[in-house]
């Protein structure tokens, strides 16, 4: 149902059944490598271009969260997902070898949660039976169509980010046994937000506002306080646009705690990989949800967790054409019945 202006309540909570996540080499380096059930130890990943790989990136999430729930893809009546690319042609591809009913998704790096808002929503009202939704990205694709391609080796200014080699996908059923289960009980929908931003080396500032008007927005939609959950964890802000979202979180009144918020992009790697600002990407909160964070809410370590995946909606004809930057994102509540 309609809560507030912009937020949806699953009453029937639709359950994650099982999740999958991929990644590359550099993602094998990181913090979260054991929570990856996929890991490649190069970026072709077997394939003659990157475009290629990213779409093995994806269909290797799906198939491992298929397989650790023992679904087939025959079982699935839709699959929702997207990515960076022109065309989102690595999903769409992945699409053609899964071969389930699909929904090509482009919400940039807040794909990953508007993929499972949408699939919950049409799992809560009966619209299927089970889903399977997903985001991923490639750093070297993602480089060479939006800033430059990584063989250039071009300087980059340290509020740039690292593009997540990586993938992550989950299945929603409507398994009407909820106890234990891990399920998603409400999504609050992101309003386009231009602040006037126009570097694209600069993401990370330019999604803080979206991420702070969609967090703002769910908390008051609910009436709810921030204590309610365990973990607020952006998508890919990094360390510039996760402190610009705290500070306007903390000027509107929220009290959220710096131990509470979390970033993907700032957990994926470790301290000394030399990633700028932070990691990003489609392939970042996806990956980070689909694996690492939802393997701790299964150890019990996280009972509430709202994941908020920002997007920069720009592609390189409008950076281009010197257009500003419009941002947006999505929340997921997702709790541990």
């Amino acid at each position: 149902m309609l809560i507030g202006k912009q937020s949806w309540q699953f009453a029937n909570m639709p359950v994650i059944e099982s999740w999958g996540s991929s990644g590359g080499p550099f993602e094998a380096e990181g913090k979260l490598a054991a929570d990856f059930d996929v890991l490649h130890d190069d970026l072709w990943m077997g394939e003659d271009s990157y475009e290629k790989a990213h779409r093995v990136l994806l269909e290797e999430a799906i198939k491992s969260a298929l397989q650790k729930g023992n679904f087939n893809k025959e079982d699935m009546q839709f699959m929702l997902a997207g990515d960076l690319i022109n065309q989102i042609t690595p999903t769409s591809f992945a699409a053609r070898t899964m071969e389930i009913p699909y929904f090509g998704l482009f919400g940039a790096c807040s794909t990953s949660m508007e993929g499972l808002a949408l699939a919950s929503f049409i799992v809560n009202y009966q619209g299927a039976k089970k889903t399977v939704t997903g985001a991923s990205s490639h750093n070297s694709a993602a480089e060479k169509q939006f800033r430059y391609p990584t063989e250039y080796g071009g300087q980059k200014p340290p509020t740039a980010q690292w593009t997540v080699t990586g993938a992550g996908a989950a299945v929603l059923t409507d398994n009407p046994e909820k106890q234990g289960k891990i399920v998603t009980t409400s999504a609050t929908i992101g309003k386009v937000v231009d602040m006037g931003i126009t570097d694209p080396f600069n993401m990370g500032g330019a999604m803080a506002p979206a991420a702070a008007d969609t967090i703002i927005a769910h908390f008051k939609d609910f009436n709810r306080e921030p204590s309610y959950y365990d973990l607020v964890v952006t998508g890919d802000l990094g360390r510039i646009g996760q402190a610009t979202t705290y500070e306007l979180l903390q000027q509107s009144g929220l009290e959220i705690t710096k131990e509470q918020f979390k970033d993907c992009g700032l957990m994926i790697y470790n301290d000394d990989q030399q990633v700028q600002s932070g990691g990003s990407g489609a392939g970042c909160s996806a990956s980070v949800l689909y694996g690492h964070l939802l393997n701790q809410m299964n150890n019990g370590v996280y009972k509430r967790i709202l994941v908020v995946a920002t997007g920069a909606l720009l592609s390189p004809l409008s950076f281009q054409q010197n257009e500003t930057i419009p941002c947006i994102a999505h929340a997921v509540s997702i709790e541990m019945n």
